[in-house]
């Protein structure tokens, strides 16, 4: 499960939450002689739509058809724009220079010394999305050198 929670298992806490604030609702209406029942049927129709997206993505996510950026939200280009890097040629870049520009940028937006926790994240962020294609193609390059010369099995010595 990965920390996340089932998407069943949701739905049937957000019903049970949806009748206890209908009570609550219904109760401070009475209470109030108040006869206005607006700003529950938004809360009711927003409460819907959360679990008809979250039944869609955990879908989506099962069939493995969510791709990379859907997922973390940037970009490869954003990525490079962040880190001051030049943009990967053929899925490969300088990991050097992306790991010095990493810990400058990380370093200087260090809460602690007066920077932006948000700025720090989305540099933390921008270094794992590159890490990430980077080693998208170095797995991509081993398979097509096992399927060019034969599955060699890694035998390892006790």
């Amino acid at each position: 499960m990965n920390g996340e929670v089932e998407p069943r298992i949701l739905t049937s806490l957000r019903s049970k939450y949806r009748q206890a604030i209908t009570e609550a609702f219904e109760a401070t209406k009475k209470a109030t002689g108040s006869s206005s029942s607006g700003s529950f049927d938004s809360f009711s129709s927003t409460a819907s739509y959360e679990a008809s997206g979250a039944k869609a993505r955990a879908k989506q996510r099962a069939l493995g058809n969510l791709d990379f950026a859907s997922k973390n939200a940037m970009t490869l280009s954003e990525a490079c724009q962040i880190l001051n890097v030049k943009p990967l040629q053929d899925g490969k870049t300088d990991m050097e220079i992306v790991m010095n520009r990493f810990k400058r940028l990380y370093d200087v937006n260090d809460p602690e010394a007066g920077g932006s926790f948000y700025l720090q994240s989305k540099v933390l962020r921008a270094r794992e999305r590159i890490e990430a294609e980077v080693r998208k193609k170095e797995e991509e390059e081993e398979r097509e050198e096992e399927l060019q010369g034969g599955w060699r099995p890694r035998l390892f010595n006790r």
